[in-house]
């Protein structure tokens, strides 16, 4: 296959997987709000810290670097393998342990048996981590996308069940292991690697020493990431915390999805470029504009049909969760285009400036989180709003000294996008003002949009709609 084709498939069937995944997952979690509570959420919610930094250093950033690396070996492989599984259960032993102090520190009880049982995914995710990485690396999303959908089926068919019994809050644990559990066996099925129980200590320096900075990036990030569960868990109301989630949820499902595919497929791609700077830098651009392209129209949309879509999906019980979900939605604008931006250090082989860009950013988004946690759950959201655009700003920093393509020349790029979601809200909240009805509203809401966006798109002659186009022509051809 042609680097194209390679990226275009690869595109293509993540985008499969992911939308299908997120699509299911919305569907799953629209029923399980229904069927739970705001503090049931929220309960998981003031878990996510700990759970999701014990994943980063079990994944340790050194499966990025056998996508990174080009001439990987079986030793390579187990070597990552054996790692992360060591590393897994030693975290889990430490949550097993701590669960007692985290209960006491939020002042509930019942956190002590949820963390120990959550926990046990640690464990079950290590086990597939290598089986998924040499799929990304083969650029294979296809098999990736069968095993994640069927996954994401089963496993939220058996928490939904488990919630229409009464489970309550245990469902959404009994959900997660299920899910986990079918990926990681699905994976281990239709991988084509094979266990061999060898250590190579010079595998695991030479992928360490490039994946440790990704670790030390990674558990930076997602640290500053869940504090604000942290923190709203800690001096607000579960109920509280859980309208923050769902919030966070529903903006992140476009955001999330957009990123993780530009993630996934860009990687490996770029990384096959490290050494042709100008075919890479051409790549690069293209990414940037087309998650602008997807990202802007999609997250103002959201932001305007929220209240209704709310409403209608889950009930007017999650009702306040309405502004905040409007907040993220502009906060998570950007959020695509900056991972491209970090994406594109790690192609290269700069993990090290990845780490830090990230600890340059970290201090003003503590600030502002200690500045607004008094204030009140809005103000947070609002500035991530804030933090989200100079943190976009900063990581365009070394892509203007490396491949003189920084921020201005990227908003450069993507104005004519920015003006045509711009003109696409304006046309869209003036509609919607005058329908009464909600279901309507929605329909309208996304009908209109999408009309006025396409059409001013295509008035100022975007070039990534006949991209997007032209992809769509050729696979429909070619079935």
């Amino acid at each position: 296959m042609t680097l194209k084709s390679k990226a275009t498939s690869g595109f293509i069937w993540n985008a499969v997987e992911r939308f299908s995944v997120t699509i299911g997952q919305f569907v799953i979690g629209i029923v399980l709000a229904r069927l739970l509570t705001p503090e049931d959420f929220g309960l998981i919610g003031m878990l996510s810290i700990f759970i999701a930094v014990s994943q980063v250093f079990i994944q340790s950033g050194m499966g990025s670097g056998l996508i990174q690396k080009q001439d990987r070996s079986d030793e390579d492989y187990s070597t990552v393998f054996i790692f992360n599984l060591v590393v897994s259960v030693v975290l889990y032993v430490l949550l097993f342990v701590s669960a007692p102090y985290i209960a006491s520190f939020y002042q509930m009880p019942l956190l002590t048996s949820l963390t120990r049982v959550l926990g046990i995914i640690l464990i079950i995710n290590a086990l597939s981590i290598v089986q998924r990485t040499k799929l990304e690396i083969e650029v294979n999303f296809k098999l990736l996308a069968k095993v994640n959908v069927i996954a994401m089926l089963i496993g939220g068919g058996i928490g939904v069940a488990a919630a229409f019994l009464g489970y309550g809050v245990w469902s959404l644990v009994i959900q997660t292991i299920s899910i986990s559990t079918v990926t990681a066996i699905g994976l281990w099925i239709i991988g084509n690697w094979r266990l061999s129980l060898i250590f190579s200590k010079t595998s695991f320096q030479s992928l360490f020493g490039y994946g440790s900075k990704l670790l030390m990036a990674g558990i930076y990030a997602t640290s500053l990431k869940e504090a604000y569960n942290l923190a709203i868990g800690k001096f607000y109301m579960a109920s509280q915390l859980g309208y923050f989630s769902e919030a966070k949820k529903f903006a992140e499902a476009p955001s999330g999805l957009i990123s993780s595919i530009l993630q996934k497929v860009t990687f490996p791609i770029l990384s096959s470029l490290q050494h042709d700077k100008k075919r890479l830098v051409s790549v690069y651009s293209r990414i940037i504009k087309t998650a602008a392209f997807i990202t802007f129209p999609t997250l103002l949309l959201l932001a305007v049909v929220a209240e209704p879509l709310i409403s209608v999906l889950l009930g007017e019980k999650w009702l306040p969760a309405v502004p905040l979900l409007q907040w993220f939605c502009l906060a998570r604008i950007v959020t695509p285009m900056s991972i491209v931006n970090l994406s594109v250090l790690n192609a290269i082989g700069r993990s090290d400036l990845f780490l830090k860009v990230d600890l340059i950013k970290g201090p003003m988004i503590i600030i502002a989180l200690l500045i607004t946690i008094p204030l009140s759950i809005e103000a947070v959201i609002i500035s991530q709003v804030f933090t989200s655009f100079f943190s976009y700003l900063i990581n365009t920093y070394y892509s203007a000294k490396f491949f003189n393509y920084g921020a201005l020349k990227q908003l450069r790029d993507i104005s004519k996008t920015i003006i045509a979601s711009v003109l696409m809200t304006l046309v869209t909240v003036v509609v919607i003002y005058f329908i009464q009805d909600t279901y309507l509203k929605i329909l309208a809401g996304v009908i209109v949009g999408f009309f006025t966006f396409l059409s001013v798109a295509y008035l100022l002659r975007i070039k990534e709609l006949n991209e997007i186009k032209n992809i769509a022509k050729e696979r429909l051809w070619r079935k």
